[in-house]
């Protein structure tokens, strides 16, 4: 199946609204995305068109997205686009979705701080943490010059 998928670059518009489905969890918010342009005239960047999605987030990536994200957030979220048209009191309205499969902070703007989730496993009980071990000795003994000769034996011959 043929998907257009698209990687916008933007700021969070609205707060992530987190729901509990029957198929899973969900999230959604809005995603502004402006353009920025060079004015010749003014010597400067100016800010363009900005274009509003609807961002929907799946399973674990909406629960991560709902507690990661906040308004004013820069990020890039990758996905496919879905344009909708509908008819409401008469009028045509058209939205454009992003189904995200992957939302991350734009570290071209700011720092973030990375926190792996883990699955919640209450089948089995976790596993002792292992022994620390030891450091490995990284560094080559340095070589006496005397004895470096006598301990590189003869390369045997192949045939």
């Amino acid at each position: 199946m043929n998907e257009t998928m698209v990687c916008a670059v933007g700021n969070v518009a609205t707060q992530p609204v987190f729901r509990e489905l029957a198929a899973g969890p969900s999230a959604r918010f809005r995603l502004a995305v402006t353009s920025r342009y060079w004015d010749r005239e003014k010597n400067a960047w100016t800010d363009g068109h900005t274009n509003f999605f609807t961002v929907w987030a799946n399973r674990q990536l909406a629960t991560n997205a709902a507690t990661s994200l906040a308004v004013g957030d820069p990020v890039v979220v990758q996905g496919r686009l879905k344009v909708r048209t509908e008819t409401r009191e008469g009028q045509q309205w058209a939205s454009a979705d992003i189904d995200a499969v992957s939302i991350g902070h734009d570290l071209a703007r700011g720092t973030t701080a990375f926190r792996r989730t883990g699955k919640p496993d209450t089948t089995t009980p976790a596993p002792a943490p292992a022994p620390p071990s030891p450091e490995p000795n990284w560094e080559t003994p340095a070589e006496s010059p005397d004895t470096s000769a006598q301990a590189q034996p003869e390369p045997a011959a192949v045939t």
